[in-house]
C-alpha cells in the first residue's frame, strides 16, 4: 500500500476514541474525578512587619543609653562634692591645689619628652636645603641626639689620639670599614664634632654600593656622607675640612667572621693621589667594634664560615645586618703618614702614591691589631 502504513490491532476489539490530550486517565480505569470545592478567600493582608534596626541605629541606640548614664554619674558626682564643699570646702580647696602643684611638676618633663618624639616624627619629613653634596642641615640637627644616644649610651665609644688631627686645615682620615650600613662613618663624623677640640667637619666618602643601597644610602648622604670622587673630596679639602675615606669600600661586607678587622686591599691608592694634591696629611684612624655591631648572620656564606665548610651559596638575612648590636667601640687615631714631603706634582708618581698606600695600610693593621688586643669585652 503506497505511502500508508496500517497499525495492526487485535481482531474483534474496539478502538477506544482518541481524546485531545491522548492521554485520558478515565480511559485507563481511574477512579472518577473529583470536582475540588473553590478555596477560600484569602485572609486579609497583615500589616508589614516592621524592619530591623540597622546596625548604625543600634549604634545610636547604645551610645544614648551610655550618655544618659554618664549623664546621671556625673550629676550624682556633682551633687557629692556640693556636698563636701558645703562640710568642707577647706579640704576640697586644698586638693585642688595639690592637683594643679602635680600638674605644673610634671608639664615640663612631659613637654620635653612630646617634642622628643615630635623631633623623631620629623625626621621623615622632606629635606627644605641641601647643601652641594646633599647633606640636610635640619635633619643634622634633629638627628643629633639619636646619634648621641648611639654614640655615647649603645656603642659606649672611646676616642683617643685626637690631637694626632690639626685643628684647622684639610685632612684626610682613613680608617677600616665593617657591616652592611655605614655606622663606622657615621661615628668617625659625630666623633670629631663632639670630642676633637676644635669641633672639626668630617665628611666620609662611600662607593657608590653604599650610596646606591635603598633608604640608607640616601639617609646617609642627607646626614653628611659623600658619595666618593676626587672632584668631592677636593671641594672638601679646599674648603678646610676633613674627609673620611675607607679604602677598602663595601667589599669588606663579604669578610669572613674569623677575619674581622683583617684589612682587604686599598685599590690603587687614590685617597694618596687626594692628600697630595690637596697638600693634606693622611692620619689612619683604627676603629674596633664595627664588626662585633653587625651581626655575622648578615653576611653570605656565613654558615659555611662557622663550620669551617667550602663556600657554597648559603642563608643570608640581610635584614638583621640592619640592627646594630650594642658592642663597645673604640676610636685610635694615629699619627699622620710620612709623605716625604711631596707636593702636588707627586699624585702622578705611580710608585710613591703605592707607597704611601701600603705604609698607610700597615700602619692601620698595627693599630687595629694593638686595639683588638688590648680591649677586654666586647659587649660589656
Amino acid at each position: 500500500m503506497a505511502g500508508k502504513r496500517r497499525r495492526a490491532g487485535k481482531p474483534g476489539a474496539a478502538t477506544p476514541s482518541r481524546t485531545a490530550l491522548g492521554n485520558d486517565p478515565f480511559v485507563r480505569g481511574a477512579a472518577p474525578r473529583v470536582v475540588a470545592a473553590a478555596p477560600p478567600p484569602p485572609p486579609p493582608p497583615s500589616p508589614a512587619p516592621a524592619p530591623a534596626p540597622t546596625p548604625s541605629a543600634r549604634a545610636l541606640d547604645v551610645l544614648g543609653l551610655l550618655e544618659a548614664r554618664l549623664d546621671a554619674a556625673i550629676e550624682a558626682a556633682e551633687a557629692r562634692l556640693a556636698s563636701a564643699a558645703g562640710g568642707g570646702g577647706q579640704a576640697v580647696a586644698s586638693a585642688r591645689d595639690e592637683v594643679r602643684a602635680v600638674v605644673a611638676a610634671l608639664w615640663p618633663a612631659v613637654r620635653a619628652r612630646l617634642a622628643s618624639a615630635g623631633d623623631l616624627l620629623r625626621l621623615l619629613e622632606p629635606p627644605e636645603r641641601l647643601d652641594r653634596h646633599g647633606m640636610d642641615p635640619r635633619l643634622v640637627a634633629r638627628a643629633t641626639p639619636v646619634v648621641e644616644a648611639l654614640y655615647a649610651s649603645w656603642w659606649r665609644v672611646d676616642v683617643r689620639g685626637l690631637e694626632h688631627v690639626p685643628a684647622a686645615g684639610p685632612v684626610v682620615v682613613v680608617a677600616n670599614h665593617a657591616g652592611l650600613l655605614p655606622w663606622d662613618a657615621l661615628v668617625l663624623r659625630h666623633a670629631l664634632r663632639r670630642d676633637h677640640p676644635a669641633r672639626r667637619e668630617l665628611r666620609p666618602l662611600l662607593d657608590d654600593a653604599a650610596c646606591d643601597r635603598p633608604a640608607s644610602g640616601p639617609l646617609a648622604i642627607r646626614l653628611g656622607a659623600v658619595r666618593a670622587s676626587p672632584e668631592a673630596a677636593a671641594r672638601i679639602l679646599a674648603a678646610g675640612d676633613l674627609v673620611g675615606v675607607f679604602p677598602e669600600g663595601s667589599s669588606a661586607e663579604a669578610r669572613p667572621w674569623r677575619e674581622r678587622y683583617r684589612l682587604g686591599a686599598f685599590g690603587r691608592g687614590g685617597f694618596v693621589k687626594v692628600a697630595l694634591r690637596a697638600g693634606a696629611p693622611v692620619v689612619p684612624c683604627a676603629i674596633v667594634g664595627s664588626e662585633e655591631a653587625a651581626p655575622a648572620i648578615s653576611r653570605a656564606g656565613w654558615l659555611a664560615d662557622l663550620l669551617r665548610l667550602p663556600p657554597r651559596p648559603s642563608l643570608r638575612v640581610a635584614w638583621l645586618g640592619q640592627l646594630p648590636l650594642p658592642s663597645r667601640w673604640s676610636l685610635r687615631f694615629g699619627p699622620a703618614i710620612d709623605l716625604g714631603g711631596a707636593g702636588p706634582a707627586a699624585a702622578e708618581d705611580a710608585p710613591l702614591v703605592a707607597g704611601a698606600s701600603a705604609r698607610t695600610r700597615a700602619a692601620l693593621q698595627a693599630m687595629l691589631d694593638e686595639a683588638v688586643a688590648s680591649r677586654t669585652s666586647v659587649y660589656l
